[in-house]
């Protein structure tokens, strides 16, 4: 695995993966677009801050990249849905720097309202001033925080410290993680109207741009303060130029800028405003915070390695972290049934379903479905296809994805069951886990268990004796030898289906012979790869 650094990352994480006899890393900073094109074709991970832009040109060049790992929580300088396309995943640390971000946001709070920054400058001016630099309390305000996540909830606890009285405005948090925090949950329109400080802790989304502008600015109370550590471009930037010269605002601290470095007329007068306390994008700047972002995404990158569940992908349906270890058996059995079933069937693709039964089908069970279904379409296209980029490629091809679920189940407490329907064919095939280890249970209507291998044969033709000897003496004549064998049936001497455990693949020419001495109406070699 090829991996370029191009921002500087906290040596804390590289070493992670530099300990790994699998990485061949390449640390290359301040390249020149031109240098970095010329050379990411030759890497499958690129490490960046927010330094390097991964745009569409760089992943146009980057033909070799499957892994962008954002050593922090923004994702603004990654074009992710043309990473998606390509079939590229995108992670970062989304709690790596909640801390440093948090304690930044209160840092510039009580700056402006003591006027620290002020302060310092006129005592090592020589000056010995006092009155000029009266200040505000917390203590008593009321404090608006908009977006209560992981940011957000430090953030409105250390104001509850302060003893604020703490209002929150997050449509998708649900009411108990404000009753938890104690604070109260209201709309963004009564955050604006009642707040005497107003705080974002949201990400940077269509949704979210230019959610504070000059409407919502005029509709804020005389003497507010504004506080933005979280992206630049949700607080309109003009409008608040405008909001401090009216004076309807107190007063400001932003930390992020819609343009960084900033560089328009609007952001060097916003800067350079009296009334605002300003930093250059330092909230994740802690060396805490550093040396977790850069351990979180070494460990993704681990994970990716050893072909284990991704927890801090952008573009990757994600289980919740605590399931994980119990979802992850289910990953490799879908898995297992996509590997088996694709091989079954000979026609176009019109519809697939996953249908979810048992306990499993409690939860959120979309990434399993992305996962089987990357796995049903590599057998078929020929690009690379994974979770980023799966639904994508068979919205492509025309073919209907579908998800039901039962928790109801007579036979096993966990069941998959995935279908393939094509141009007059249908195949079915079903499977548990078993002590961890994944089991087929049923093949089309035939109830069936075994465990599936890498080589294995399967046979369906009419029961009658002797079959079962023919094949084994055809396949001993041939060295194959087997393993294990399973047998279902529908009633005596109808139709059986057989499947072979194989210690070795079985050649065409036997194959053949297999089915005229069986006089088998289908007969099937499998390889499966996900079963090595």
């Amino acid at each position: 695995m090829k991996i370029i650094v191009t921002d500087e990352v906290a040596q804390e994480g590289l070493a992670i993966l530099q300990r790994d006899p699998r990485v061949q890393m390449d640390i290359k900073l301040g390249l020149k677009k031109e240098e970095l094109y010329s050379i990411i074709g030759d890497y499958d991970v690129i490490i960046t801050r927010s330094g390097t832009t991964v745009d569409k040109p760089l992943l146009d060049a980057a033909t070799n990249l499957k892994l962008v790992a954002r050593a922090g929580v923004g994702v603004d300088n990654v074009d992710v849905d043309y990473a998606s396309a390509k079939g590229v995943i995108v992670v970062n640390a989304p709690f790596g720097n909640t801390n440093s971000a948090a304690e930044h946001a209160m840092a510039l709070l009580l700056s402006f309202c003591r006027n620290v920054t002020k302060a310092n400058g006129s005592l090592k001016g020589g000056a010995w001033k006092r009155a000029p630099f009266t200040g505000y309390e917390l203590k008593g305000r009321t404090a608006g925080v908009i977006g209560l996540g992981k940011v957000g909830g430090r953030v409105a606890t250390r104001l509850k410290a302060f003893e604020c009285e703490v209002l929150a405005c997050d449509p998708y948090i649900a009411e108990k993680r404000a009753h938890d925090l104690g604070v109260k949950l209201v709309t963004l329109d009564e955050i604006i109207k009642n707040c005497d400080i107003i705080t974002v802790h949201t990400p940077l989304t269509s949704e979210t741009h230019n959610m504070i502008g000059k409407k919502e600015l005029a509709a804020m109370k005389d003497g507010v303060i504004i506080i933005n550590a979280a992206r630049g471009g949700i607080i309109n930037e003009e409008a608040m130029l405008e909001a401090l010269d009216s004076g309807r605002v107190a007063g400001a601290a932003f930390d992020v800028w819609s343009q960084e470095p900033p560089d328009s007329e609007v952001l060097k007068k916003l800067i350079g405003h009296e009334k605002m306390v300003v930093t250059p994008h330092l909230g994740a700047n802690t060396f805490e915070a550093q040396v977790n972002v850069a351990v979180d995404v070494a460990k993704e990158i681990l994970r990716y390695m050893d072909e284990q569940p991704i927890e801090n992908a952008i573009n990757i349906p994600k289980f919740d972290a605590s399931l994980m270890g119990q979802m992850r058996p289910y990953l490799n059995l879908v898995n297992v049934l996509a590997d088996f079933i694709i091989q079954l069937v000979d026609t176009n693709l019109n519809k697939i379903t996953f249908t979810y039964t048992g306990g499993l089908a409690q939860y959120d069970c979309t990434p399993i479905t992305v996962c089987g279904l990357a796995s049903l379409l590599n057998r078929r296209v020929e690009q690379e296809v994974n979770m980023v980029n799966a639904q994508l490629v068979a919205d492509n091809m025309g073919i209907v994805v579908e998800e039901v679920k039962s928790t109801h189940s007579d036979d096993f407490s966990n069941m998959i069951t995935v279908t393939i329907e094509g141009s007059g064919e249908k195949r079915l095939i079903s499977g548990t886990v078993f002590e961890g280890v994944p089991r087929i249970v049923k093949l089309r209507d035939y109830q069936m268990d075994f465990r599936p291998e890498e080589h294995m044969l399967l046979l369906a033709y009419g029961d009658r004796p002797g079959i079962i000897g023919k094949i084994g003496t055809i396949l001993g004549k041939h060295e194959i030898n087997i393993a294990a064998m399973n047998l279902g049936r529908r009633e005596k001497k109808g139709e059986a289906m057989v499947i072979l455990s194989l210690d070795s693949a079985v050649p065409t020419e036997v194959v053949e012979e297999v089915r005229e001495a069986t006089e088998a109406n289908f007969v099937k070699p499998l390889y499966l790869v996900t079963a090595k």
